[in-house]
């Protein structure tokens, strides 16, 4: 059974005493793919050596996470479109609109948002959201740019069945991580009435552990239980959704 975790933070501090025992316990379940979103650019080497360690099995984007657009966001943004200018990535990721912590650079967030899709359109990449307390803001701007060049991933889906037949009327597959297994997760209720084909697997680790593992640092192995849940909802075999979730990470990575 081969699973695809298609968001996890593994070049995270969280990981730095026990990375190698964290990627073998995936591993050991499955789970043989890697895809590491980028924040900003402080966290660009510890990405690339992450890739270096483990080149068959991790699969980089490049990106300004919301949450780091900040008064520095133009070099940033340059840092950004320096490094999809000198080599290989597989999306560009995360970004998005993140309003829960703060709201001071909401146009900024707008703004870094619409040209990292643009730049995404360039290099035909595909792009993984980022969405907290912004569906509004998300999809105002991906009703401008929608067409043929958009697609990718709205990661940690967590919104209603109408946001989610919205988003995936964009091009996007949904992420679904933990919050599947959380008994106020909501979108556990209505997941099924949307066909698998829209969904790919993740974890977001070292954020979001689902359910035993709630309120812990996340791990890649710990996909399995959204695996089984969503295997539950869906009425499939364990290896039947593994490997659909892994046939539409490798429609939108292209690998």
């Amino acid at each position: 059974m081969l699973i695809t975790d298609t968001h996890t933070h593994l070049y995270s501090e969280a990981f730095d005493g026990d990375r190698t025992a964290v990627v073998e316990r995936a591993m050991e379940l499955g789970v043989k793919r890697f895809f590491v979103p980028a924040i900003d650019s402080t966290y660009t080497n510890a990405m690339l050596e992450l890739e270096n360690f483990y080149p068959d099995n991790v699969f980089l984007m490049m990106g300004l996470h919301p949450t780091h657009v900040k008064e520095n966001y133009e070099e940033e943004l340059q840092h950004v479109e320096q490094m999809l200018a000198s080599r290989k990535f597989y999306a560009v990721g995360e970004i998005g609109i993140d309003l829960y912590w703060d709201k001071t650079f909401l146009k900024e967030q707008q703004l870094a948002f619409k040209r990292q899709i643009q730049l995404a359109k360039k290099y035909s990449y595909p792009i993984v959201i980022h969405c907290r307390d912004g569906f509004n803001e998300i999809f105002e701007i991906l009703e401008e740019e929608k067409g043929e060049g958009l697609y990718g991933i709205f990661h940690c889906f967590t919104g209603t069945l109408e946001q989610a037949r919205r988003a995936i009327s964009y091009n996007m597959k949904l992420g679904i991580g933990g919050v599947l297994t959380f008994k106020n997760g909501k979108i556990d209720t209505f997941l099924s009435e949307l066909d698998i084909k829209h969904m790919v697997l993740e974890t977001d680790s070292p954020y979001l552990a689902p359910t035993p593992y709630r309120g812990k640092r996340n791990e890649s192995s710990y996909v399995v239980e959204v695996l089984n849940k969503m295997s539950a909802l869906y009425g499939l075999e364990k290896e039947e959704v593994a490997a659909i979730t892994t046939a539409n990470s490798k429609e939108i990575f292209g690998v």
